[in-house]
């Protein structure tokens, strides 16, 4: 028998030696961007410009026959991605709800591509399954969810809703004595979700997914903080049911993607209850409330949810993916048991050997868990508390900037991190000045801003705003003033220019 420490050595990659060589080549890696010029928040260019530079770093788009190499190739990579690729690190890098990423959460995704686990089965990837469990746990306790609560992590927010939405049509019809399964959605009659007008277009995306259509999506009217108004959801209620319509589920949204705002937990809650129906908490942007004393209050109310969407990879600055489902009661994930042959068999079930096949649709499920349990170790709730807070400061900070400025209108007010606001000219069409702010202060290098649309007056047309999503907690209160200095100055350019889009002055990038 060949002894196996005497086999010859390889070309290629020690699966057995994973975790060693991962760190020497990451070290090979980073070293080949060392001592660079420090990166703007993007590449200078148009996009296009951009991108075509960045396939002819990559070459022609033909499999080659033999490779480079492995560390050549991830050294090419890493300078691709300095030079071309997005900076979150950068201090006017404010567009998304896409933080820079926390350097222990980097080392323990790492990690977790190393182990190559998967949580579907014991023998996939035991540790990663305990681990699992001790995170949803933990968070769910910091929501107030009950003994019975579980969870399980996905690939982002919008998938935790669509799992949110089948499992809320699924009791739905386990109420009526309806095996969707079997009988199909058609068997619910005409099933509809409530959420409000400024919820996340998830939702939509969710109802389509599960045969039901966007148009099973209603929405309800918001206040002027944008959040839902609970009389007007208990009129459109009662509107649908007159009509002969069957509301399956209200969705709350708990930080809202343009604002950050709230909707009335509690008042909610009390209407899904005494109405029979599900509630779901849209809490992926806000939930990072609960890290914070100052701010745990926006949230009262949800830990009567019955279940909870929150994406750890906003505020929780971890690389994405990392959103969680909570359910209030883990019998609700009934209606995914799965038992197959070859993963879970019934006696294995019964021995222990069981995994988490049974709470997604997912099978593989990489272990994303493990950057988020390394964080909530190292940080605790105290730490990260301490960033939000941080950022919110910020937003503060730019809100009274544009309060304080004529040429600037302030739409909506910090409830998180974010501050809406726009440009004001007389002369040009301002949803058009602002938009191309935005684009002239990206392709320039200078700053990556946001942007979205909001109805100012309440009977006009929604219009052209900037936005400014706040999630690095190294920014400074000077760096909020160098970034409305380069609005004020590349607005000014836009209006001397008489609005020429094409004029782009993308040649040097502003510090």
């Amino acid at each position: 028998m060949t002894d196996m420490t005497d086999r010859p050595p390889t070309r290629f990659s020690r699966p057995g030696h994973g975790w060693q060589q991962v760190g020497q080549q990451l070290m090979s890696a980073a070293s080949t961007v060392a001592g660079r010029a420090p990166r703007a928040p993007l590449p200078v260019g148009a996009p296009d410009e951009v991108l075509a530079q960045v396939a002819a770093e990559l070459g022609p788009q033909d499999l080659p026959a033999a490779g480079i190499g492995e560390q050549a190739a991830l050294n090419r990579m890493a300078q691709i991605v300095h030079e071309y690729g997005l900076n979150l690190t950068h201090e006017l890098c404010a567009a998304h709800l896409q933080p820079p990423p926390l350097s222990v959460a980097v080392a323990a995704d790492a990690l977790a591509s190393a182990t190559n686990a998967s949580l579907d089965t014991y023998d996939s990837g035991p540790a990663t399954l305990a681990i699992e469990e001790w995170t949803v746990q933990a968070l769910a306790r910091l929501a107030g969810l009950p003994a019975t609560s579980g969870g399980v992590f996905g690939p982002g927010g919008s998938y935790s809703n669509l799992l949110a939405m089948l499992i809320a049509r699924d009791q739905a019809g386990a109420k009526r004595g309806i095996d969707i399964r079997h009988d199909g959605v058609v068997a619910l009659g005409d099933p509809v979700v409530l959420c409000s007008r400024v919820a996340h277009f998830s939702v939509q995306r969710a109802c389509a997914a599960l045969g039901l259509g966007e148009s099973a999506v209603v929405t309800v009217d918001c206040d002027d903080e944008h959040r839902m108004v609970p009389s007007a959801l208990s009129a459109v209620l009662d509107s649908l049911e007159e009509a002969g319509r069957t509301p399956i589920a209200v969705v709350a949204t708990a930080g809202t993607t343009d604002f950050g705002t709230v909707d009335p937990l509690p008042l909610i809650a009390d209407i899904a209850y005494e109405r029979g129906l599900w509630l779901h908490v849209d809490a992926a942007y806000g939930f990072g409330a609960l890290f914070s004393d100052r701010f745990a209050g926006l949230l009262s109310g949800i830990d009567r949810a019955d279940s909870i969407t929150l994406d750890l990879h906003k505020v929780g600055w971890q690389p994405a993916a990392a959103s969680l489902l909570l359910l209030a009661d883990t019998e609700s994930f009934s209606s995914l048991d799965r038992s197959v042959a070859y993963l879970n068999p019934e006696d294995d079930l019964e021995a222990g050997f069981g995994g988490q096949l049974g709470l997604t649709l997912q099978t593989t499920r990489r272990p994303d868990v493990l950057k988020v349990a390394t964080t909530l170790m190292a940080y605790g709730r105290n730490g990260l508390g301490e960033m939000l807070e941080s950022c919110h400061e910020l937003a503060l900070h730019a809100q009274s900037r544009v309060a304080s400025e004529p040429q600037f209108e302030l739409v909506s007010e910090a409830t998180l991190t974010t501050v809406v606001f726009r440009y004001l000219c007389d002369e040009l069409d301002i949803d058009q000045v602002n938009a191309e702010v935005r684009r002239r202060l990206i392709s320039s290098g200078t700053a990556l801003i946001g942007r979205t649309q909001v109805r100012i007056a309440a009977d006009g047309e929604p219009r052209t705003c900037l936005k400014l999503t706040l999630l690095n907690p190294e920014t400074t209160a000077d760096d909020i003033e160098r970034l409305f200095d380069e609005i004020v100055r590349v607005a000014l350019e836009v209006e001397s220019e008489g609005l020429a889009p094409a004029a782009l002055n993308v040649g040097v990038a502003h510090d």
